[in-house]
């Protein structure tokens, strides 16, 4: 790509983006305590990758798409502490989550305890059968139906086409979500995570409860050394946690970049959050696609430009609608949502 020139406010932006993680290299128990205890479902990655023209790029994309910073995408700022903000930047920082794991391990290891399990483990098991029937379904051709009720799949049937599908699993911490993949029959299992310690926490504990086929891999999602694509590929917590980083904005630009070499043309992404709606993933993939038509179709471009590369990168399937909602300001939404996206 060729390179960038930034505007006097992207690059003040990016220079404290930039300068921001270095305040909070070292975590104490305390902070981490405090910050785990003021976001009320916890995530799970974030990233402190420095690459100079990636990060211009996605400064040029973030000014040019008026996107909202990151703090404007949580479901749960009005009930926040008037300091919260503050604390929770922590969380998009691979020191906070290095500790973290550090301590799970050792917990793990001493008293066998399997850590925190995010979002919780009724939501994880939902996302596993939700996300099961999903792919019974685009494998046949058809998506769920308007209702979004889960399929219940025979176990013959479901372990027959679920066998064949390559998952990856991003930010995968204690790796728990893959194993509830695995008990609903999917078995070319991978979980990735930028933090060695979560890392050797999932291994440990899928070894444990049997689950010894699963490949677990240090990456990091927005420099990833993945070469190959995968049918489905998960993100529970990740993007939320990549938002609150100082350089949130930009590094969700990233991300959405990254993923999209990820995920096989025809393949499944689907994404759990708590800090963005519905509404608020499906607009967020638009402006990528948006961004990445807008790249192809530049004047400078080939002229042997391929139709298909004008088409979008993602379209909308459908999302998980029996989590619990509530009714704030007018508007009806759900705590948590899961989102299903199509690679086109």
């Amino acid at each position: 790509m060729a390179a960038v020139r930034l505007t006097p406010e992207d690059a003040e932006l990016l220079q404290q983006a930039r300068a921001a993680p270095s305040a909070v290299d070292l975590v104490s128990d305390d902070d981490r305590s405090v910050a785990a205890d003021s976001w009320s479902i916890k995530s799970e990655y974030g990233s402190t990758l420095d690459d100079d023209q990636r990060n211009a790029d996605a400064a040029e994309a973030l000014s040019a798409g008026n996107l909202r910073p990151a703090s404007d995408y949580s479901s749960d700022k009005d009930e926040m502490e008037p300091d919260a903000e503050a604390v929770t930047s922590m969380l998009g920082l691979q020191s906070y989550w290095d500790s973290q794991y550090a301590d799970e391990l050792t917990n793990f290891r001493e008293h066998g305890h399997v850590g925190e399990v995010w979002f919780g483990s009724e939501v994880m098991e939902t996302v596993a059968s939700w996300t099961k029937s999903l792919c019974y379904d685009v494998s046949q051709g058809r998506f769920l139906n308007q209702a979004g009720n889960v399929k219940t799949l025979n176990v013959d049937q479901g372990s027959k086409f679920l066998s064949s599908w390559s998952v990856l699993d991003i930010g995968t911490g204690n790796g728990l979500l893959l194993q509830e993949l695995a008990k609903e029959g999917f078995s070319n299992l991978t979980g990735t995570d930028y933090s060695e310690g979560a890392i050797d926490l999932a291994r440990s504990l899928a070894e444990r409860d049997g689950f010894s086929n699963i490949n677990f891999l240090v990456d990091d999602v927005l420099e990833t050394k993945l070469e190959g694509q995968f049918q489905l590929v998960v993100d529970k917590g990740t993007l939320d946690a990549i938002g609150l980083h100082p350089d949130g904005p930009i590094k969700r630009i990233m991300y959405w970049e990254s993923v999209s070499k990820l995920v096989a043309p025809g393949g499944v992404l689907v994404i759990t959050s708590c800090n963005s709606t519905k509404d608020e993933l499906v607009q967020e993939v638009e402006n990528f696609n948006q961004r990445r038509v807008n790249t192809f179709a530049e004047p400078e471009s080939s002229d042997e430009t391929q139709p298909e590369e004008l088409l979008p990168t993602f379209q909308y399937l459908s999302h998980v609608r029996t989590y619990p909602t509530f009714t704030f300001g007018g508007s009806v939404g759900s705590r948590v949502a899961t989102v299903a996206f199509l690679r086109n």
